[in-house]
């Protein structure tokens, strides 16, 4: 990491193994539950291309207004690893990358995310972990209501 980035971390146990949590990022029916989603907005768009070279777009409209957020995957090693660009349209994030990692943890598995951001972005940094909070609590619930019907 060079001096002109930070890095900031947020990690989730999830009870679904590795595979199950790392396709829900690729799906986009599962994906607009929870990737980007706002507690008082609703994903209206969902594009995810999966592979590398592959683009996404989840576009969350929100009483201020519609939120783009984009990227382009740049590895994808199922079901462990995942990085991809990362960008929204208000903030032009040119040297943002993130990176998912899912290990197994028992029967469930562990998901940590690394986003490297610009420096200049530093005062967004605290924001920008809550978000990926949010997120990856939002993709717990997601798949234990997918647990909940497949057992129900």
């Amino acid at each position: 990491m060079s001096a002109s980035t930070i890095k900031l971390h947020v990690s989730h146990t999830y009870r679904a193994p590795p595979a199950v949590v790392y396709d829900a990022w690729l799906n986009p029916e599962i994906a607009r539950r929870f990737l980007f989603a706002t507690d008082d907005g609703h994903v209206i768009r969902a594009e995810i291309d999966p592979h590398v070279g592959g683009r996404f777009l989840v576009v969350d409209r929100r009483p201020t207004g519609d939120a783009f957020h984009q990227g382009v995957f740049l590895e994808l090693k199922r079901p462990r690893h995942m990085a991809f660009s990362f960008s929204v349209e208000d903030h032009d994030h040119n040297c943002d990358r993130v990176e998912i990692d899912i290990e197994p943890l028992g029967g469930g598995s562990r998901l940590t995310l690394t986003h490297e951001m610009c420096a200049e972005w530093a005062e967004h940094e605290e924001k920008t972990r809550q978000g990926w909070a949010h997120v990856i609590e939002g993709l717990a619930r997601e798949l234990e209501q997918q647990q909940l019907k497949a057992t129900g």
